[in-house]
């Protein structure tokens, strides 16, 4: 080494043994490839494991109202959409606020007692609804999103809900069996 010097140009590790590869540097005048020397080098012990404690059992889950598993229940609805909600046709124009407004009149109406697969006919967005006068059929809790599965389920036979907001629009539910 003319100059004396060197550098420690990478650092490298391979399972069980780390290594410094140092290059000599010669006089930058010269043409012949510069010597790489490999230098073992000591690793350091591993870090002992923290002791983890053992897993804390989860809570149990919040018990779901009613419907044990597989009940089913039959509804009909009226879904009123509005512009961005899911699903909603491209020919649906009113606000949210606007689609509840309408959506309180049909409740109002249902709970008078009008004919509800009319009302359904009349107003709903759900094309289906205008096919089955509003009916689902029966379904199990898991068939429905559930503020609807919620609202249906919770209701008794011939019962009408409250408005019910989802992701679709408002409902007015009817429960027929």
């Amino acid at each position: 080494m003319p100059n004396g010097r060197s550098c420690l140009s990478s650092m490298t590790s391979l399972p069980g043994l780390a290594i410094a590869v140092v290059s000599l540097t010669a006089c930058s005048g010269l043409t012949e490839p510069v010597p790489t020397v490999i230098v073992p080098q000591p690793r350091s012990a591993p870090e002992p494991e923290a002791k983890a404690e053992p897993a804390k059992p989860a809570p149990p889950p919040a018990p779901v109202p009613a419907a044990p598993s597989g009940e089913q229940v039959g509804a009909s609805h009226v879904l009123i959409a509005y512009q961005g909600a899911m699903r909603a046709a491209p020919t649906i124009t009113r606000t949210k606020e606007q689609a509840k407004q309408l959506a309180e009149k049909f409740l109002a109406r249902a709970r008078k007692g009008e004919d509800f697969a009319k009302l359904a006919t009349e107003g709903s967005d759900d094309p289906s609804a205008k096919l089955n006068n509003g009916s689902l059929g029966k379904f199990t809790r898991d068939r429905m999103v559930k503020p609807f599965a919620d609202a249906a389920f919770a209701l008794k036979p011939g019962g009408v809900s409250d408005l019910v907001e989802t992701p679709f629009g408002f409902h007015v539910i009817k429960r027929t069996e």
